[in-house]
């Protein structure tokens, strides 16, 4: 039985400008170690979401695999204290630190149990999913300045077009940082 959503879907991730958020094999040193450059200077009057605000503010993550085999090679666990959800039908759940999911209707059951408030969805075919359900809420991209060509893509298909609302802006480091409002939910299925 799925429960009907409690939580605010939240999307927080980093993106070339051409729209990918890793090379085709998953690296992702372009963004995470970017050659020095001296940017200018750019403001806004209102700051678009950043981690050190976004982060403390969710309780439970929803990620893929890839995410999570990402993540996992890390000196530390990036997720100390947060419920973490990895939406695969082929991994078994041999990490204490997550709870693996193998399907939609299964992971919202999950974060319905959980009291799950705020969700951090990460992951490029874990954020395409949630879209096309009307699960993602709000969404922050932050465009690194690099053009990669090819590479696993931010978003996919969708059959009907998610109007956002642009609610925050800024540039930071040579990034442009986006919080938008998610205006179009699909109705809930």
């Amino acid at each position: 039985m799925t429960h009907a959503k409690t939580w605010t879907g939240r999307v927080f991730i980093g993106a070339s400008l051409d729209g990918f958020i890793a090379r085709p094999d998953g690296d992702i040193g372009w963004l995470t170690d970017p050659p020095p450059r001296q940017h200018s200077y750019v403001d806004s009057s209102r700051h678009a979401e950043s981690w050190e605000t976004f982060f403390p503010s969710v309780d439970h993550v929803v990620m893929g695999r890839g995410t999570y085999e990402t993540v996992s090679t890390f000196d530390e666990w990036p997720y100390i204290g947060k419920k973490v959800l990895v939406l695969s039908t082929t991994m078994a759940a041999r990490d204490s630190r997550i709870t693996v999911v193998q399907t939609l209707d299964e992971a919202r059951e999950t974060l319905a149990q959980g009291d799950a408030r705020q969700v951090y969805i990460d992951g490029g075919q874990v954020i395409q999913t949630f879209l096309r359900h009307g699960l993602v809420d709000e969404l922050t991209v932050s465009h690194a300045p690099v053009l990669i060509g090819s590479g696993i893509p931010l978003f996919g298909c969708l059959s009907h077009d998610v109007h956002l609302t642009l609610r925050a802006s800024h540039a930071h480091d040579g990034m442009v940082h986006s919080t938008y409002d998610v205006t179009n939910l699909v109705p809930e299925r």
